[in-house]
């Protein structure tokens, strides 16, 4: 290898060390406010207690990249691999999801002790790198993995506190800008055969390749996202009473479930409530309406006139956009109203429910081994999410 290929590969090292150390930090800051107890609680079988991230996490890094690659590597203790591997069968049986929150041991301690243990290892390997490595790939995954965990870790806790009846808070509330509701824009765009899925250089998760072509009709997207206040509006309209507006296996779950709002709204004698990880406050109409799943979005959607865009049509959308939005950077962990005209809530704030179903694209295929297992095995029975 050149003295050039040598540097750039050891630079680019660096850089993936310098990014693993501040995602594993950023990890611990976000459960930094939460007791030991708080951690350990786990509120309904499809979400995880907080250690379990921070422990999983780690345990991606230690059985795909140091125990394959570290010749030597002590593993911090053989009964993680059942503890905390998730779904990857390939790697061997794993605790029941459902269970989680009855592992009151290994405690936050020791699984901090854990974290410490895989960084430093993780941070020894890529300062010793001197060119390009059969891992390389594997690390950039773990480390969008690790940040995929960092919105589920707040997903998750913000469930947990909603079940105590005192409405504890995450964090305590911060000054937020006053706002309004901006009009609604329809953006047109002409359709017609588009490129779609991942093209540029850099990172990308495999089931967002390969790139392919789709016809579409014309079609116009909202410039903003639904406001709390316009949701509301449909609730008082009798939307969760009438089956007319409603898929089949929606209108079966709003009576199996009584679903009368979104989760995290109660109403009080004051008006409408609002569960946040800030603790409860009163709902802001102006404010875009989240924790809606794809049936009351659906519903939504026909009771307002309109539907839900497909997946192709909100990435042509998007691809118009500002590559910027509300994310966790502004600290404020909460869907904000829109602030300028035009397509601005393509990013952050909040996951966009399309009308796609969640199925490989042309020419897709897995990665080899249990890394195939991340995407393509839940392809079946979901509908697709964007933004974010």
């Amino acid at each position: 290898m050149s003295d050039l290929l040598l540097s750039l590969a050891l630079a680019s090292g660096a850089r993936q060390a310098a990014r693993l150390r501040a995602i594993r930090a950023f990890t611990e800051q976000l459960s930094a406010p939460l007791s030991a107890e708080d951690q350990t609680i786990q509120s309904m079988p499809d979400a995880s207690p907080t250690k379990w991230h921070l422990a999983h996490t780690s345990w991606f890094f230690e059985t795909f990249i140091l125990r394959p690659y570290v010749a030597g590597y002590r593993v911090f203790n053989p009964t993680y691999e059942y503890l905390f591997n998730s779904y990857y069968e390939a790697v061997g049986p794993r605790h029941p999801r459902p269970q989680r929150g009855l592992l009151s041991r290994p405690g936050v301690e020791e699984i901090m002790n854990y974290r410490w243990h895989v960084t430093s290892a993780m941070m020894t390997l890529l300062d010793g790198r001197n060119g390009n490595a059969p891992w390389d790939d594997l690390v950039e995954l773990g480390l969008h993995h690790e940040q995929q965990h960092q919105e589920l870790l707040l997903m998750d806790i913000k469930h947990a506190l909603s079940m105590n009846p005192t409405g504890p808070a995450y964090l305590p509330s911060i000054a937020e800008r006053p706002s309004t509701v901006l009009p609604m824009e329809w953006m047109g765009f002409d359709g017609g055969l588009v490129g779609v899925g991942h093209a540029a250089d850099g990172f990308a998760f495999d089931n967002e390749g390969p790139r392919h072509r789709v016809w579409l009709e014309p079609f116009a997207m909202a410039s903003r996202l639904v406001t709390s206040g316009e949701y509301l509006a449909f609730i008082e309209d009798g939307g969760y009473r009438r089956p007319e507006l409603w898929l089949s296996a929606g209108w079966e779950r709003v009576n199996a479930l009584d679903w009368q709002a979104p989760l995290y709204w109660q109403k009080s004698s004051d008006g409408w409530q609002l569960f946040t990880l800030f603790g409860n406050r009163a709902l802001r109409s102006a404010e875009p309406v989240c924790h809606v799943s794809f049936y009351e979005a659906a519903a939504f959607a026909k009771w307002a006139g309109k539907r839900l865009p497909r997946e192709a049509e909100w990435e042509l959308a998007a691809a118009s956009a500002p590559d910027r939005g509300n994310t966790v950077e502004t600290g404020l962990l909460h869907p904000v109203a829109a602030s300028q005209s035009g397509l601005t809530q393509m990013i952050g704030d909040v996951w966009e429910w399309t009308a796609s179903p969640y199925v490989a694209y042309p020419g897709y295929s897995e990665p080899a081994g249990a890394i195939g297992e991340y995407n393509g095995k839940f392809m079946a029975n979901q509908m697709v999410l964007r933004g974010g």
